[in-house]
């Protein structure tokens, strides 16, 4: 354990979580004379909820330098998660990474090839233990079992916090990553919005020997997400014998049964006859834990010298799996903020200003997705007034277009520079989500398709910055700005206003995105995926009017084409690619 001598020190961080410690371990990697404090008030290891993970986690912890220990520990390797979510009951897959192109490899293996897809399903008194203590190998001081009693302010600023021990301590920055406790947050006088319909109670416990539903190659399995007629199951395998089971359903039919959340988990259990079959042989640990997962955002993030983040600054529902993603995502813009207000280089208020639109605009799209999803969901049979309700609270239309409207409201997380998202789905990914979800079968439409004209339009725009986060610092690159809408001169984006430069007919379009991508060496199969991306953010492009379209009629129209792939397909489908491919082994 680092020496602590200290009462004062550079940042003080409220929450060991990964939130913390992703700040924590970023800030000593690219400033290792900062000092930093992490005030834990629990005694790691501790078991928490919220186990399954995103691909964009695994880039994090290897560049906080964790993803060797993370990886050692063994866990489950995600290759994507199994539905019954939407107009039918079909079970469904929705892989990160073609499971039937997923190769053994020994384990531990390192973050390269096919692992920069996938993610982990994590033991979080394991995963949080082993974050911590990196953390505190990287230099920061962690002290455990030390509760924070009051936040004292002034203005806009946090000038101390006393703790249970009788002391004061104080830090040139602070950082709320307390959770939806909000210690920083409640002190500020911060509000929350909360979707009063996302008002869900989450119940589950911990079982020994549970089959998997899938094993795929070392490690490799699918999350398990199963619909009820009230509510929906998650089972997310942790280790060898382990696994996470829990059960979500609104709190206010939570609250119309009458029965214990006990009694209501058992009763779920035995009803969902895919999750059912799987815990025949198994055991409960058999205490059944709750808490409300209510989703949440925070109307301002970050302050004179204080930061929100993770659950504090906000709490997409678990349906998309994105609690962790904003946790480490969240942690990681907070500790590139203040290395950039240390070197004091770029405008404070625009590094400020930065942060909070950037991570907002993230919270949001992942509620609104979330909205959409139970909304959508037609196996909430109890629950039809529920998910209408839903509908129009968020004043959504379920069309696919109307839906597609709604999502884009929120504009398009174009910081990245790379493959334009909601949240943390592609485009291509949230089109055929739409698709599925329509109860009338009607098909997600590309916006060029049908067309094969395509003119850059920067009418009324003028010239702005953003931000990449890049090795420690916070790169700015040019954008074009209109409204809310920007467009960075980098990346898909900044390739396509150049080729757009040379021509507007698609086909030569195609032709000059080909040379140019072949020529940063993409070839084959990543000639193929860089296209997509390309055609996605086009797509982009179109929806928020940098490129007006029209259609010659000499010429052939573009068709995409938004049919199920490799990654959003049916569970019979996937489970013929694997046995065609001589891989997996099914207990469903």
């Amino acid at each position: 354990m680092v020496a602590d001598n200290l009462k004062q020190y550079d940042v003080v961080i409220i929450g060991g979580g990964p939130t913390g410690s992703t700040v924590a371990s970023l800030l000593k990697k690219y400033s290792p004379d900062l000092s930093v404090l992490i005030i834990e008030k629990e005694k790691f290891p501790r078991d928490h909820v919220g186990e399954s993970q995103l691909p964009s986690i695994s880039g994090i912890l290897n560049e906080m330098g964790v993803w060797e220990k993370v990886e050692a520990a063994g866990f489950p390797i995600k290759i994507g998660a199994s539905y019954t979510w939407g107009k039918k009951a079909d079970h469904w897959d929705f892989d990160f990474y073609p499971a039937e192109e997923f190769v053994d490899e020994p384990r531990p293996a390192k973050y390269e090839g096919q692992r920069r897809w996938t993610a982990f399903q994590v033991d979080r008194a394991v995963y949080d233990d082993i974050l911590l203590r990196h953390s505190e190998e990287m230099g920061a001081v962690v002290r455990e079992q030390t509760k924070v009693d009051r936040v004292l302010t002034e203005g806009d600023r946090v000038t101390g916090l006393l703790l249970n021990t009788g002391e004061e301590v104080t830090g040139r920055y602070y950082v709320d990553g307390s959770g939806t406790v909000g210690l920083i947050r409640r002190a500020m006088g911060v509000e929350s919005d909360v979707p009063h319909e996302l008002r869900n109670i989450a119940m589950w416990d911990y079982w020994e020997n549970a089959e998997w539903a899938v094993e795929i190659g070392v490690g490799g399995t699918r999350v398990q997400v199963r619909s009820l007629p009230y509510g929906w199951i998650w089972f997310i395998p942790l280790g060898p014998t382990r696994t996470s089971i829990g059960l979500i359903c609104p709190s206010d039919h939570y609250k119309s049964q009458g029965l214990s959340p006990a009694e209501l988990y058992e009763k779920a259990l035995r009803e969902q006859p895919d999750v059912c079959k799987l815990i025949q042989k198994a055991t409960p640990r058999g205490e059944v834990e709750t808490c409300k997962d209510w989703s949440h955002l925070a109307k301002r993030l970050v302050g004179e010298n204080w930061f929100l983040a993770g659950e504090s600054a906000g709490f997409a529902d678990p349906i998309l799996a994105a609690g962790m993603s904003l946790a480490h995502s969240s942690g990681k813009e907070v500790a590139y903020s203040i290395l950039e207000l240390e070197r004091a280089e770029l405008e404070a208020d625009w590094i400020r200003q930065r942060y909070d639109e950037r991570n907002r605009t993230n919270i949001d799209q992942h509620i609104r997705f979330a909205q959409y999803w139970y909304a959508a969901n037609g196996q909430f049979t109890d629950l039809k007034a529920h998910c209408q309700s839903i509908a129009k609270e968020a004043g959504l239309k379920l069309t696919p277009d109307k839906a597609w409207r709604w999502l884009s409201q929120g504009g398009f997380t174009t910081e990245a520079t790379g493959l334009p998202t909601f949240g943390s789905f592609d485009v291509s990914t949230t089109r055929q989500l739409l698709s599925r979800f329509d109860d009338r079968g009607r098909k997600q439409k590309y916006n060029c398709d049908g067309y094969n004209e395509f003119k850059l339009n920067i009418a009324n725009a003028t010239k702005g910055k953003i931000g990449v986060l890049k090795e420690g610092r916070i790169e700015q690159i040019e954008c074009y700005e209109r409204g809310n809408a920007k467009l960075p001169l980098a990346g898909y984006y900044g390739l396509l206003v150049k080729v757009l430069g040379f021509t507007s007919d698609f086909a030569e379009i195609l032709e000059h995105l080909k040379r140019a991508l072949a020529s940063k060496g993409a070839q084959g199969e990543s000639l193929n995926l860089n296209l997509s991306h390309a055609i996605q953010a086009l797509d982009v492009m179109i929806e928020e009017f940098w490129v007006l379209r029209s259609k010659n009629p000499k010429r052939p129209t573009v068709s995409v084409g938004n049919e199920n792939s490799r990654f959003i397909r049916s569970s019979e489908e996937g489970r013929e690619a694997l046995a065609k491919a001589g891989k997996g082994k099914f207990n469903l």
